[in-house]
């Protein structure tokens, strides 16, 4: 008896379908960029009406700080060109950190930096990471982006540039370093 051998075109098919689906993908990858900011937090961690990151859960019984495990922060920063408060505004540092060591040493960041100057309006970047809060300077991963850092890769640095602890007042030094398309 003759075997009768039809190709599975199924298989072809989705094989054609993913070649086609990264061809974009592989005529941009010559076109890879690296940009580098600075830019700088302006935090204000008080109760009162400006404040811009705010303890919102915690353990029942224990004190909501920066060095409690569990403690959890939002943050909203405005995000400046320089360290003063009233430098050019570049967009807003929003998202959330967690205290994740059992001696409140280190804290899981999540955060969206929102660009709202000109050269980069509607434009993200995304980082997270685990932060070591006492160190003189941090690292987290720069994970994704939007708009003018579609598809992102990189890190960013933070340092603390200065600290107020009458007002709760802090200026975080950001160094960003993404590659991008």
């Amino acid at each position: 008896m003759a075997s009768n051998f039809i190709p599975n075109l199924s298989d072809f098919s989705f094989s054609l379908l993913l070649v086609l689906a990264m061809a974009p993908f592989l005529a941009q990858s010559s076109e890879l960029k690296e940009t580098q900011l600075v830019l700088y937090f302006q935090d204000n961690v008080s109760a009162g009406p400006n404040a811009t990151s705010l303890p919102v859960a915690g353990f029942a019984r224990k004190l909501w700080t920066f060095t409690q495990i569990g403690t959890v922060y939002v943050t909203d920063d405005p995000l400046t060109a320089g360290p003063e408060p009233n430098s050019a505004s570049i967009g807003r540092g929003q998202g959330i950190a967690v205290v994740a060591a059992l001696n409140g040493r280190n804290a899981l960041v999540l955060l969206s930096l929102v660009f709202t100057n000109q050269e980069y309006n509607g434009s993200t970047l995304e980082l997270q990471g685990n932060s070591k809060q006492f160190e003189q300077v941090t690292e987290v991963a720069a994970v994704s982006g939007i708009g003018k850092f579609r598809f992102a890769r990189g890190y960013a640095t933070f340092e603390t540039y200065l600290v107020e602890p009458a007002t709760s007042y802090s200026v975080e030094r950001c160094n960003v370093t993404v590659q991008h398309y």
